[in-house]
């Protein structure tokens, strides 16, 4: 009999290609999103239509009061999503402050509930530099934490923890994933802006793994 997973799920190319490696290991995946006020809540749409497509348990949560008391990030707040690379400090203002944290909280409780072990989510290598809550030591203390506060132990699991976007995107080309259902812009528009740090590590996922980009972007 598989095993039940919660997967955290937000509609984004990580996710989607985490979501996939659940399913291909043989799970029963729990997908879970979260609409926590983000701007480019579009994504949310994106997760809702691959689980649909998949015949897959999704529950969307509405968590966007939390935002009485987390402020300062430009997914959330009236700030300007700022462009360019991860790696440039600009892009510290899209951290919401203590994110994971709650949405990983959250979802070892749903897992508790439905009786499943694991929760997975995407953290990346290419988080790390600008990200407390995606790097190693953080998923270990959660993992470490998610085994012992309840009487049944969940283990945190980040397949690709140590391995980049572009690691990522080969990974999941090798699955045959179509990752024009996936939404990875920060802004919500109609078209990707090609501009925000998110569209640019995108971008050069599929450019160094000599492949097109399957969505439209306004530039």
């Amino acid at each position: 009999m598989p095993n039940k997973v919660v997967v955290i799920y937000s509609g984004g190319m990580d996710s989607f290609t985490v979501l996939h490696k659940a399913l291909q290991a043989g799970h029963e995946v729990y997908a879970l999103s979260f609409n926590y006020g983000q701007r480019h809540v579009k994504e949310l749409e994106f997760a809702s239509s691959v689980c649909q497509e998949l015949n897959i348990n999704h529950k969307i949560v509405d968590i966007s009061a939390i935002n009485q008391l987390l402020a300062g990030s430009s997914l959330t707040d009236d700030i300007d999503i700022p462009e360019g690379h991860y790696a440039a400090d600009n892009m510290k203002s899209t951290i919401v402050p203590n994110r994971n944290m709650i949405l990983l909280s959250l979802a070892a409780g749903y897992a508790v509930s439905i009786g499943a072990d694991q929760v997975y989510y995407g953290a990346h290598s290419g988080d790390h530099f600008i990200y407390p809550d995606c790097r190693p030591e953080f998923v270990q203390k959660m993992h470490d934490v998610c085994q012992i506060a309840n009487y049944e132990p969940i283990a945190i699991v980040s397949p690709y923890l140590t391995q980049t976007k572009i690691e990522i995107l080969a990974d999941g080309i090798k699955m045959g994933l179509d990752y024009n259902k996936t939404w990875t812009c920060y802004n919500g528009r109609e078209k990707a802006c090609g501009k925000c740090g998110s569209c640019q590590e995108r971008l050069e996922a599929f450019s160094l793994n000599n492949v097109t980009d399957p969505i439209a972007y306004e530039v």
